[in-house]
């Protein structure tokens, strides 16, 4: 089977570092649970910052938040077992053409499994049905709901990774990665 994969908020723990980030850079201490409670993306409001505001703190620290953000708990073994059961394992992030290069080569030192050809990066969030039809996924992993509501034509398995600001949809979701290998069918 040929799976696919968002990076941001998918794979990697994205928005919760960006929020640590912030506190840090900003000398606040603000906890997790109003991190918890957002149910935007973006995550500068927590700090009572406009959005121009969170726009330009995000662009002084996008190299930090991109290239040191943790994957998810268990994220990495269960798409190397997934590649061991001998599964097509595919990225699909919408992050901008000059961060590719990198994004693909953190997503390797973190330990995910890459494989030539399966890392498709630069195109714009709505583009990215292009790439996954192109593909013929059987499953597609994301976290944003304008994404999957524009996949929701194509006949595959859609599944968000649970989030405050995805809630709402009525896609099936994933909080744990050990919960995909369930999903398999049993041979």
């Amino acid at each position: 089977m040929k799976f696919g994969f968002d990076i941001d908020d998918t794979l990697l723990n994205l928005r919760e570092h960006a929020f640590l980030i912030y506190n840090e850079k900003l000398h606040r201490q603000i906890g997790l649970e109003v991190f918890q409670a957002l149910k935007t993306i973006s995550v500068h409001e927590a700090f009572g910052l406009t959005l121009e505001e969170g726009r330009d703190l995000w662009n002084a620290y996008r190299d930090e938040i991109y290239y040191t953000a943790p994957p998810f708990p268990n994220a990495v073994e269960v798409l190397s077992e997934l590649v061991k059961l001998g599964h097509e394992v595919y990225y699909v992030t919408a992050r901008a053409a000059e961060h590719c290069e990198r994004t693909k080569a953190s997503l390797e030192s973190a330990g995910f499994p890459v494989e030539n050809g399966r890392f498709y990066c630069g195109m714009g969030d709505l583009e990215k049905i292009h790439v996954i039809r192109k593909l013929g996924l059987d499953y597609y992993f994301d976290d944003k709901p304008a994404v999957l509501d524009t996949l929701s034509e194509l006949g595959l398995q859609l599944y968000t990774k649970d989030n405050g600001y995805n809630r709402h949809l009525s896609v099936p979701r994933i909080v744990d990665w050990r919960e995909l290998l369930d999903l398999l069918p049993k041979s």
